[in-house]
């Protein structure tokens, strides 16, 4: 149907989503919008989309990802956030959606909804179980140290140390612990102590500050250089209120750096004290040990073995006849048994007189051989009688007997003839006698 006037204007498609697109970014800018997501996608590109909804509608989201690297947490379905960005028309589909480029949790801070979604994932990996804690040393000789070199917690760690065993040795791997890129720097401190400096435990840590001061400790990156590091490590960030994902993993959580090097450092004088008190009590062991050799030595002294060894060795000589008399009672008892079975078989071989056996036997073989040899002769003659009846009925059934008596047997084409209307006059054909063959011309056929 034509348009009623020439005002009328017939737009495009293209054209009125354009026009619709112009209009919401013109009349309302930037937005903020409240609600819950659902069919959170991440693209292969890096792009996050998903719907934000409420209890009637629902708006189409888009966080490019220029600003979805910047995000704190990880956008996932049910979460309630607030959205800043812009209105617009994705306009191949003909569909307005916000183009998003800044979100805050609903009843959660950024940074605290990214700690405890980070918590969660690594908790369910194992990186916090028990299982993978290590002990650390009771007297290390180098301790090494990822922390600020100008703030407060190197100071704290080097006096705590300096007064309790000023011989042990600390290296300083300096690092950011604040900041962008600080979690980069710590994690490959730890890295670098653990592989390739030879130190008996590591202490990574700084001092108080709010949330997003202490985050480098909380950044997946430092989790994970925590886990793998196969030297003993304490974790000591900010105060003892203060919690980071580093004191999960980390081998011992102190609440301070100062706390930390306490724990890492005995105190000299008591290691002294606890020496003294060893070698005290080793040494009232060692004499109670002795005491009690003595008295064994006088008891075994006084014993009736010390007193009269000359009686003692008299009567293990007195053993030692008896021993022998027996044994030679034993050993004629033995000859005569054997003696009595050799006379015993000896009389048993003259009463069987072997040359008898052996005659008897020879007599017993000799007529079996007689009579093998009559029934082999008679079982000959039957099966040659039997022979010779098969050959005569089998020459009585030959054809060769047939031609012997005048017949003939005709052949064509190599099939014997049986009927005269197999050839026809002019064809060849072979003729076997009993002695010999022809070979015919055939003049005539004859039913």
């Amino acid at each position: 149907m034509a348009p009623s006037s020439d005002s009328e204007h017939i737009y495009t498609v293209t054209e009125l989503t354009g026009r619709v697109r112009a209009l919401l970014e013109e009349n309302f800018g930037r937005v903020w919008v409240s609600g819950e997501v659902s069919n959170c996608k991440l693209h292969s590109s890096g792009h996050i989309y998903f719907t934000l909804k409420d209890q009637q509608s629902q708006l189409s989201v888009v966080f490019f990802r220029s600003d979805a690297v910047k995000l704190r947490f990880k956008l996932e379905d049910g979460l309630q956030l607030n959205i800043k960005g812009r209105i617009s028309v994705y306009e191949r589909r003909g569909a307005y959606q916000l183009i998003a480029t800044k979100a805050e949790p609903v009843g959660y801070g950024e940074l605290q909804l990214a700690f405890e979604q980070l918590k969660e994932r690594l908790g369910k990996e194992g990186l916090f179980d028990e299982e993978h804690k290590k002990s650390l040393p009771r007297f290390p000789q180098r301790i090494g140290v990822v922390t600020s070199p100008t703030g407060a917690a190197i100071r704290d760690i080097l006096n705590v140390i300096d007064r309790r065993f000023s011989t042990v040795e600390v290296i300083l791997y300096p690092s950011l612990v604040q900041g962008e890129g600080a979690a980069e720097q710590i994690a490959a401190a730890i890295g670098v102590l653990d592989k390739e400096v030879n130190v008996d435990v590591i202490i990574a840590g700084r001092g108080g500050g709010s949330l997003e001061d202490l985050w480098a400790f909380n950044e997946e990156v430092v989790a994970r250089a925590i886990y793998e590091c196969q030297t003993p490590i304490v974790s000591a960030v900010g105060h003892e209120i203060d919690f980071t994902i580093a004191d999960f993993v980390a081998d011992l959580r102190a609440p301070t750096p100062s706390a930390a090097a306490e724990l890492v450092v005995r105190e000299r004088e008591s290691v002294i004290s606890e020496i003294a008190q060893l070698r005290e009590s080793l040494t009232r062991s060692v004499d109670l040990f002795l005491t009690r050799l003595e008295h064994s030595l006088e008891l075994a002294s006084s014993s009736y073995g010390f007193r009269r060894p000359l009686d003692m060795l008299a009567q293990c000589e007195q053993q030692l006849d008896d021993a022998r008399e027996r044994l030679i009672e034993l050993q004629g008892r033995r000859l005569d048994d054997c003696e009595n079975r050799l006379s015993a078989a000896r009389s048993r071989l003259v009463a069987t007189r072997p040359e008898r056996v052996v005659a008897s036997l020879r007599d017993r073989l000799a007529s079996a051989a007689s009579m093998l040899a009559e029934r082999a002769s008679g079982a000959m003659a039957r099966h040659e009688a039997a022979l010779a009846k098969l050959v005569a009925k089998l020459d009585s059934m030959s054809p060769l007997a047939v031609l012997a008596r005048g017949y003939g047997i005709a052949h064509h084409a190599g099939k014997i003839l049986k009927d005269s209307a197999a050839v026809k006059t002019g064809d060849r054909i072979d003729l076997r006698l009993h002695k010999g063959s022809l070979i015919c011309a055939v003049e005539n056929v004859e039913d």
